[in-house]
């Protein structure tokens, strides 16, 4: 790796667990594609456009991860609506169990090189 590719090195760690993030999000309640994409933007500061979000609900969707219904919209045409399923359920919580052990094994990493 060579100085200067963090933002690069930042963009590969965000496309990997966004699929997570999005099944974090709609853990509480179903939520439709659009609403993701803002949420995930102005309330995380995940940034995602349509054009990356849209195709990872498809692939949630045929992972089973995901079920999806559709509901009328009273500003438009009606909406897909997403939410977790039982499979979907289950491989966020194995995330989340792997995420606090990787997040604190980087942190101590990360602390030996900064007090050195």
């Amino acid at each position: 790796m060579v100085a200067g590719e963090a933002g690069n090195l930042v963009a590969q760690m965000r496309r990997g667990v966004l699929p997570y993030c999005v099944l974090a999000m709609l853990a509480d309640r179903e939520r439709y594609g659009f609403e993701l994409v803002h949420s995930l933007g102005a309330g995380y500061g995940l940034v995602a456009s349509e054009g990356t979000i849209y195709p990872l609900l498809a692939r949630l969707r045929r992972q089973g991860l995901v079920d999806t219904n559709w509901q009328e919209s009273e500003s438009g045409p009606p909406r897909r609506y997403y939410r977790l399923s039982a499979a979907g359920k289950a491989a966020l919580d194995e995330f989340a169990r792997s995420w606090v052990d990787l997040r604190e094994s980087v942190d101590a990493l990360l602390g030996t090189v900064e007090g050195s």
